[in-house]
């Protein structure tokens, strides 16, 4: 149903105050052409009733020659913030950056952040917005995932449909998404609800089963027929199945960089008020489907870049892959079982 602006901006108050937003802090939005300007509007009002600066921050429209498609995660690595100095130093400025444009995956999000500079991402439609708006409860949620997988030593998924996945961890860092940008130099993204890390380079190992309504991202399509993956040393080294399995492995081939087929991230969703089902009632164009990436139980996997966490695989294609009715341990540990997070 239509958000009304009221709403929005109520929503945005909540979780700008989340975000320690006060009278102290100046607030940059950073928008093109693009964005939503609803959104927008509702930041700069939001923030201006908790009595801090704000400044908008407009940049032209940046497509690679290489992207395809309208999805603002079907190309990683450049922005229209690439190379343009004044203005990230502008950004730097901030102590907070309401995104409605897309930084993710870039260089220059990540020195930005390493300034204390927060950022937090928001370019999914008003109405998923306020349905997730992001409480304290969320973070505790997934703070406590975080205790138990950046202590682990591996991560070993399963699945009735064939998953039979092993990733060794440790090399890298749990990262963690629960709405708000709380913390000095911390990146979130509103709304989401999720916990994931990397395997340790060259070790994951196994068979990826695709099965029918799991779902590819950013094709934003929810699977017809199974797909298998084969995984060895920590890149995918087959794909087969029917059709979708070769639309998969065409387009990935399409960027003729063999690091689009590494294992990137990997975790599990913990977003209750996330639906398996929200991706069929919107248009490819509207947002990043976040609900896709964080409905309750996922297990999602990621291909292509890991340099957000210091990682060498720099590469264009990012592909994001939530899959339904997974066992996932930790070590010894079930974390999730048959697609139902066990809490701790």
């Amino acid at each position: 149903m239509p958000m009304n602006d009221y709403e929005l901006s109520q929503g945005f108050q909540e979780v700008l105050r989340l975000s320690k937003v006060n009278e102290n802090q100046t607030v940059a939005i950073l928008k093109s052409h693009y964005s939503n300007e609803r959104t927008i509007k509702a930041a700069m009002n939001a923030a201006l009733c908790l009595g801090a600066k704000v400044f908008i921050l407009e940049l032209p429209a940046f497509n690679h020659p290489m992207a395809m498609g309208n999805d603002m995660t079907a190309y990683c690595g450049d922005t229209a913030l690439t190379g343009n100095i004044a203005a990230q130093r502008a950004l730097e400025t901030a102590d907070l950056i309401v995104d409605t444009m897309m930084l993710l995956h870039s260089p220059e999000q990540e020195q930005i952040l390493k300034t204390g500079t927060r950022i937090l991402l928001a370019v999914e439609p008003p109405e998923v917005l306020v349905r997730m708006l992001p409480t304290i409860e969320d973070k505790i949620r997934v703070k406590k995932a975080e205790e138990q997988l950046k202590v682990a030593k591996s991560m070993h998924v399963t699945s009735k449909a064939g998953t039979d996945f092993y990733a060794p961890l440790g090399q890298y860092p749990a990262v963690t998404e629960y709405g708000f940008s709380d913390e000095p130099g911390r990146w979130d993204h509103w709304p989401s609800g999720f916990l994931f890390t990397w395997p340790n380079e060259n070790q994951a190992e196994g068979i990826l089963n695709i099965d029918v309504g799991d779902i590819l991202l950013p094709f934003k399509m929810y699977v017809r027929e199974k797909i298998t993956l084969e995984v060895s040393k920590g890149f995918i080294t087959k794909i087969y199945g029917g059709f979708e399995a070769e639309y998969l492995s065409d387009y990935m081939r399409y960027f003729d960089d063999p690091e689009v087929y590494g294992i990137s991230h990997i975790g599990w969703g913990l977003q209750p008020r996330a639906q398996w089902t929200a991706m069929g009632l919107y248009d490819k164009n509207d947002g990043m489907c976040m609900d896709a990436r964080a409905f309750h139980g996922n297990f999602l996997f990621s291909t292509g870049p890991n340099t957000e966490v210091g990682g060498s695989r720099k590469t264009p294609c990012h592909m994001d892959i939530p899959l339904r009715k997974c066992t996932v341990l930790l070590d010894d540990t079930i974390v999730v079982e048959d697609g139902v997070p066990i809490e701790s």
